[in-house]
């Protein structure tokens, strides 16, 4: 995830797109338009939500069924108020800026070297547990930058995807972020590059994030909203410094209809209290970062909302045009999670997400960190793939 400092700088650059997007009427405003989220209450139909935005001076961007909600830009404070004034508007949401870590500058190996087996995979014993399962028919859906879609460790383990920044595109990668994620996952295990925790998993890819891995509240929702049917878990590997009322409505519905949500911790520490949502949201599980020696990474984020720690240091991983890269962050520990519980899930069946948590903290390794920088302890997939999941308490 992006330093916090900069998602003030991310939403001014995308308003201004904006700006030229939704017509004179707000191209021509003093003001800076404002990306909102508008739930209506229930009963309320979709020609009834739309007229009610655009007579109130707005635009609309998109529908969010999740939440009965449309994502919508006002063209200022005053057109907010008379839209929060209707009275089937049940509330308005800032349309927030969620992101990723930016990955550092080095060297990147040469395409199709030969397979070795990351440090993280074999730090968590993923490998250990191939030998049971490894994670056939599991549908993992990754809310990122979208995915490569032709890389050659990660092509027969790509089912489909969405771009919901815009439908009429594809969901092909152009950031590298949500690829290194869903090598982590689920790279294959074929004689070149990497092998993720889980190799024979269904991986689905949601492109919501633009490629300066940024993107608005409302595709994410509308990315949640995608999974429903469709997914057994769910990576996001992103997030914000804000609470947001809309999204957590929707990781709560989506959490309702049985899918696990693993989510990045954050990059913001060594500061205490800096978890980021959605990460922070009890439905969710929430990964902090170790390196290679069990020591939390001192940029991971910290707090009572951790519930696992994965590895998260030089992390070696798929990456776009079909090649590979070491980076770090808690954006790669999360998906060494998101893998674990698809083998758990390939062990044990689909558990239901409050299960799934506390099974998994409960095979954790404790590698002695702070509860608020390890949660339980270190994700064992290993444990967790030969455990009893009726045996927690």
């Amino acid at each position: 995830m992006l330093n916090r400092h900069k998602t003030k700088l991310a939403f001014i650059m995308l308003a201004v797109f904006f700006v030229f997007s939704f017509g004179s009427s707000l191209a021509f405003t003093s003001e800076q338009p404002l990306h909102k989220i508008v739930v209506f209450k229930a009963g309320t139909d979709n020609t009834a939500a739309e007229e009610i935005i655009v007579k109130a001076g707005g635009a609309v961007k998109k529908p969010l069924r999740l939440i009965n909600g449309y994502a919508a830009v006002m063209p200022s404070k005053a057109a907010e108020k008379a839209l929060a004034a209707n009275p089937r508007v049940l509330r308005i949401d800032n349309d927030d800026i969620v992101t990723i870590s930016k990955a550092p500058k080095g060297a990147t190996p040469p395409p199709q070297p030969a397979e070795t087996l990351p440090w993280g995979i074999d730090r968590i014993d993923a490998d250990l547990a191939w030998a049971a399962v490894n994670g056939t028919g599991v549908n993992v859906a990754i809310i990122d930058t979208g995915i490569d879609k032709n890389h050659p460790d990660l092509i027969d383990n790509i089912k489909g995807g969405i771009n919901v920044i815009n439908v009429h595109k594809s969901y092909q990668d152009d950031n590298g972020h949500g690829t290194h994620v869903a090598g982590i996952i689920g790279a294959v295990d074929n004689e070149i590059g990497v092998v993720g925790v889980a190799p024979k998993v269904n991986i689905y890819a949601i492109k919501a994030l633009n490629s300066a891995g940024s993107g608005y509240i409302s595709d994410i929702i509308e990315g949640l909203q995608w999974t429903i049917g469709k997914a057994d878990v769910i990576n996001m590997s992103l997030g914000s410094n804000y609470d947001n009322l809309s999204l957590h409505q929707a990781i709560i519905n989506v959490y309702n209809a049985g899918i696990t949500v693993v989510a990045a911790a954050g990059n913001d520490g060594p500061d205490s209290n800096s978890v980021d949502y959605p990460a922070r949201y009890p439905e969710v599980i929430a990964v902090s970062a170790v390196d290679s020696n069990g020591q939390v990474a001192y940029w991971s984020s910290r707090g009572p909302e951790v519930d696992l720690a994965a590895p998260g240091v030089n992390i070696n991983s798929t990456w776009n045009n079909d090649f590979y890269n070491t980076i770090s962050g808690t954006s790669m520990a999360a998906p060494h999670v998101t893998g674990t519980v698809a083998l758990t899930i390939s062990a044990k069946g689909r558990l239901t997400p409050d299960k799934m948590k506390a099974y998994l903290k409960s095979t954790a390794e404790n590698i002695w960190l702070a509860p608020e920088l390890q949660g339980a302890g270190l994700t064992d997939a290993e444990a967790a793939v030969l455990g009893d999941p009726n045996v927690v308490q």
